[in-house]
């Protein structure tokens, strides 16, 4: 079987999804077991353990809308460098999904392990704290499809 231009373009959409999916289930499996251990000291820290453990899911949505921008934009007779430059694109999208989901879990499960001793003081700050490692997913994204409308 050949792989031709457009499945090779399809592929990169799909790395991109791929990276979001895979860092956002390590990203809130980590802040999950730390937030079991959390709830067990303190039953009332539950809504700030649930929206610390809920952050890393973000990189999947990200993932997504480069994929779905990735299949709007090919066409049956896309050019190979075009599919080979979306296939790298594609790529990059999904490393920075995938290592920003899942340090972005490594941050909220430190939070979250601390709020039973402060009480709920340091959610605000994790939060702020877990922002930063969001942003290289959003510009992983953005640069993607800064790319993608940049080659045509």
């Amino acid at each position: 079987m050949v792989l031709d231009a457009a499945g090779i373009a399809y592929i990169g959409g799909a790395l991109a999804l791929l990276g979001g999916l895979g860092g956002s289930s390590i990203g809130m499996g980590k802040a999950g077991m730390a937030g079991a251990a959390s709830l067990a000291e303190d039953p009332k820290q539950f809504r700030n353990v649930f929206m610390l453990a809920a952050l890393p899911m973000t990189q999947t949505f990200y993932g997504l809308i480069v994929m779905i921008n990735f299949i709007y934009s090919i066409t049956p007779d896309i050019a190979m460098s075009k599919a080979l430059a979306m296939l790298g694109l594609g790529l990059a999208a999904g490393f920075a999904e995938f290592f920003s989901a899942w340090f972005q879990g490594v941050v909220c499960a430190s939070g979250i392990a601390e709020l039973p001793r402060t009480k709920g003081r340091i959610t605000f700050n994790t939060l702020i704290l877990a922002v930063y490692v969001e942003l290289i997913g959003i510009l992983g994204m953005v640069f993607a499809l800064l790319g993608v409308s940049l080659i045509g």
